[in-house]
């Protein structure tokens, strides 16, 4: 009877609440799993990485919702189990088609949500909203576009262990159509006060995105640099790979982040022992997720994750300043009068020592040390070559890589001193004026030279 069973012995159509159920907790959509194989009931534990994948597919064949937590918990009395293989249940094999029947002290625990979930989503924190509904046939109906806002949204993805909401199609919706009315605050979306809800298709239902904020990177001098941490089940802890970890896994976690792109990454020893959350690095490259890979065992570790990012680098800050005249900063930009003295001045946040600034300018590009995080660069007579945007990328070595980060443009125009304009302003009616009086004068010449003229003419 404990021999590997293979074969897929039910099919979709079977009920599986005929053979799977989750005993102990505070619903029939948390606790321990059991599992009637072969006639015999059974407590159920993981033969291999365990992770929220997993969970999530246990979730859907009890018909609850979204998959909150997972973990293949010691401390059960020893006895028979059944064994199950987390591979089968990642390709959506009905579970029971892949058991072994062993004796163990250890046992799978699972927590889904009872009344909302999340559906065909990339991620468990992502996908069309649905919510059971217990009044009328107690089935899942789809939550129609509008009827969720912003602070909704905030509790929905609290409720499932997300981060904060950072897509909701439909939160602009008119507020008549409005079913939720939460303050934020509340533990679970069906604390909030409700309205009667519409019916709609899946095409009309509200498509909600919470962000892995619950991701950080620690210890390093950057955001985008440093060892792996994730809050999970409410606690901070740091990340380890269950095995090889990979440029790719890296990639993973930098796009998370917002950190641009993977730089490296590596898994390292000498941390101090403390819990850890342990992540499937295959389950990261498959579904470009960190979450959902988290590897349900308690365990303790002085290994960990650390990764570094493209855009490790705080952006440069550009700044101008005129040494022999005035400036003034408008709308558009900086305007500098003609002939002027000026400095650019190209700064950093302090990070990393050393470094260099190019300043990309119309006239040519220049490059300077960095100097306590700056540089400066003078320019004398402003005129119009100087005229265009400016801008300063800093450039760093560290890491054994070539980082750079680039700092907005900033526009600079001439502007022509006053005493200028003003015999501008003068001299052009002047010479205008003059030229009118010197072709009356012309006039008023020749015109006596015509009549004598005229005159000899009409004597001969």
């Amino acid at each position: 009877m404990d021999r590997i069973s293979r074969r897929r012995v039910l099919t979709e159509n079977n009920s599986s609440a005929d053979w799977l159920r989750l005993v102990g907790g505070a619903s029939r959509c948390n606790g321990a799993v059991e599992l009637k194989h072969e006639g015999e009931w059974r407590r159920g534990t993981s033969y291999y990485s365990w992770t929220l994948e997993e969970t999530a597919e246990v979730c859907r064949l009890l018909d609850c919702g979204s998959a909150v937590s997972g973990r293949d918990r010691r401390g059960f009395p020893e006895s028979p189990v059944w064994k199950i293989y987390s591979v089968c249940v990642r390709r959506k094999s009905i579970v029971r088609g892949c058991v072994q029947g062993v004796s163990s002290s250890s046992g799978l625990e699972l927590v889904c949500s009872e009344s909302v979930r999340l559906v065909s989503g990339s991620s468990l924190c992502s996908g069309s909203v649905q919510i059971w509904n217990q009044s009328w046939d107690q089935s899942w109906t789809w939550l129609c576009e509008g009827a969720l806002d912003l602070l909704g949204a905030e509790v929905l993805c609290r409720e499932l262990g997300c981060g904060a909401p950072s897509l909701l199609q439909g939160a602009l919706s008119p507020l008549g159509l409005q079913t939720f009315h939460c303050e934020g605050n509340e533990s679970a979306l069906m604390d909030c006060p409700r309205s009667s809800s519409r019916t709609c298709s899946s095409e009309a239902a509200a498509k909600l995105t919470c962000s892995e904020s619950l991701l950080r990177l620690v210890g390093g001098a950057s955001r985008c640099a440093g060892a792996v941490e994730l809050k999970h089940e409410g606690e901070w802890r740091r990340v380890r790979s269950f095995y090889r970890w990979t440029l790719q896994n890296t990639d993973v976690v930098c796009r998370l982040l917002d950190c641009g792109s993977a730089v490296s990454g590596r898994s390292r020893r000498g941390f101090p022992k403390s819990p850890v959350w342990e992540i499937d690095p295959d389950c990261v490259k498959r579904k470009s997720a960190v979450r959902d890979c988290v590897i349900g065992d308690s365990l303790s570790s002085s290994s960990g994750l650390e990764v570094v990012c493209s855009e490790l680098l705080n952006g440069p800050i550009i700044s101008l300043s005129v040494l022999d005249g005035v400036s003034e900063l408008g709308s558009q930009g900086v305007q500098v009068l003609l002939g002027s003295e000026f400095r650019v001045t190209c700064s950093v946040e302090p990070q990393f020592p050393g470094g260099s600034f190019q300043l990309l300018s119309p006239a040519q590009n220049h490059t300077l040390p960095a100097v306590n995080h700056s540089a400066h660069f003078l320019f004398s007579d402003f005129g119009p070559a100087h005229q265009g945007n400016y801008t300063c990328v800093y450039h760093l070595e560290v890491f054994n890589h070539s980082f750079s980060s680039e700092s907005p443009s900033l526009q600079v125009f001439v502007a022509a001193p006053d005493s200028y304009l003003i015999v501008r302003v003068l001299l052009f009616p002047l010479v205008l004026i003059t030229a009118v009086l010197l072709v009356y004068f012309i006039y008023k010449v020749l015109e006596p030279l015509d009549l004598v003229k005229g005159n000899i003419l009409q004597l001969r």
